[in-house]
């Protein structure tokens, strides 16, 4: 069983990702410059969006480089011990599990790549280095008294066996604690993880996500903007400061494909915690946004249209993102959302004629209550009254699919 979301977000004037220089991302289809929103930024609202720990239950992953913090902050709560004491340990341990660090003056020991650790995982690293704190805390400190002499170096290599069979270890028992590549993390499990260290932690997402492109050929405005200075006397002039930010209004595709046979596999075949996850997945891609320059434009707009297809068997997934390959064009004042549910719908509607829909177990439509669209019968038989009757339909499809 396979789960598929069709959506369509208007957004307001807004900078919601961008690129290096500062500007709104953007990228050519169809012989068009489009607007364009990565997946990851996607994906990171998704994850901490509050609908999705709210409806899992399960606090949100960490995916950092600075995993000595976490372990720092948690380690003095339970030990009681100082940042002095327990910094040796986390840089230790962090480099026993990451395999290399950067070190810098004045600044924490970062990971060379970032780590991306479940709540369970950090729980496991903070109660193994408690319960193991002597035993750990001596090897740090032999390992950093040894002397720098030779290799030869009886002591040295004393030294460098006890920290290694500690903290390397640890590392390693870490690394197993995601048995057979599965977790009980529901945001791990639905968009995967790789750590070149610990291949054996790999997971393969459930779910797949496109980049958000716009529906329409896009242009992008630029905002010269000055700020005043509050203590400036009126016979001084000049701004406190000036700059620019650029922006633009795009009307996004979205697309994105949920396997359920690898989400229940990579949650340890928990049904309960998938079905969960699934239902996280499908309200908070709903609800989220990316959160770039929301301070300067506030651009919270909801999908005007969402088309949920749950699949069985081994089917081939339908973007429809060709839907837009020529870019739609505002029609009779209509806007540039109606032409775009049109053209979705009439290329939906073509490939279902073409390959048919022997492989679609349900199909569940959302659309803005004001919007003004004729749909064709097909999609108008599976509007959905409310987002909580469009978000069952996909659950009643997987439950159903199952018994089947």
């Amino acid at each position: 069983m396979f789960i598929e979301l069709h959506i369509l977000q208007n957004f307001a004037p807004s900078n919601l990702n961008r690129d290096d220089t500062n500007q709104p991302k953007d990228t050519e289809f169809g012989g068009w410059r489009r607007a364009r929103i990565s997946s990851q930024a996607l994906k990171r609202a998704m994850r901490f969006d509050p609908v999705f720990k709210a409806t899992t239950g399960v606090e949100p992953s960490t995916r950092t480089r600075i995993v000595v913090r976490l372990l720092r902050e948690r380690l003095m709560s339970v030990t009681g011990k100082s940042a002095e004491e327990v910094n040796p340990i986390v840089d230790a341990f962090a480099e026993a599990y990451a395999g290399e660090v950067e070190r810098k003056e004045g600044k924490e020991t970062r990971t060379k790549i970032a780590l991306y650790l479940s709540p369970a995982e950090v729980n496991w690293a903070v109660a193994q280095l408690q319960a193991r704190w002597d035993e750990v805390a001596t090897a740090v400190a032999q390992a950093k008294d040894k002397p720098k002499k030779a290799e030869g170096d009886k002591k040295a290599k004393k030294a460098a066996k006890e920290e290694e069979s500690v903290l390397a270890q640890l590392a390693k028992d870490l690394a197993k604690q995601t048995k057979d590549r599965t977790t009980d993390a529901p945001d791990i499990a639905l968009f995967g993880r790789m750590l070149t260290e610990h291949p054996d932690t790999d997971i393969d997402a459930a779910c797949q996500v496109a980049h958000a492109i716009s529906t329409h050929a896009i242009h992008m405005d630029t905002d010269f903007f000055t700020a005043v200075d509050d203590l400036q006397q009126k016979d001084e002039t000049g701004a406190g400061m000036m700059g620019v930010v650029g922006f633009n209004s795009p009307c996004l595709y979205r697309y994105a494909r949920l396997d359920w046979d690898k989400l229940l596999e990579n949650l340890k075949g928990d049904k309960d915690l998938a079905l969960k996850t699934v239902k996280a997945f499908l309200l908070a891609s709903e609800a989220a946004i990316p959160s770039g320059k929301q301070n300067t434009f506030a651009a919270h707009n909801r999908p005007s249209f969402m088309l949920a297809v749950a699949r069985k068997e081994k089917s081939a997934g339908w973007s429809l993102a060709n839907a837009f390959e020529a870019p739609v064009h505002p029609q009779n004042g209509s806007g540039l959302v109606a032409p775009s549910v049109t053209a979705l719908d009439e290329y939906w509607q073509g490939l279902s004629g073409f390959y048919g829909e022997t492989s679609v177990a349900a199909k569940a439509v959302a659309v803005e209550p004001r919007l003004k669209v004729e749909l064709s019968a097909s999609l108008q038989a599976a509007r959905k009254a409310t987002l909580d009757e469009w978000v069952q339909t996909m659950l009643d499809a997987l439950t159903k699919g199952e018994a089947a």
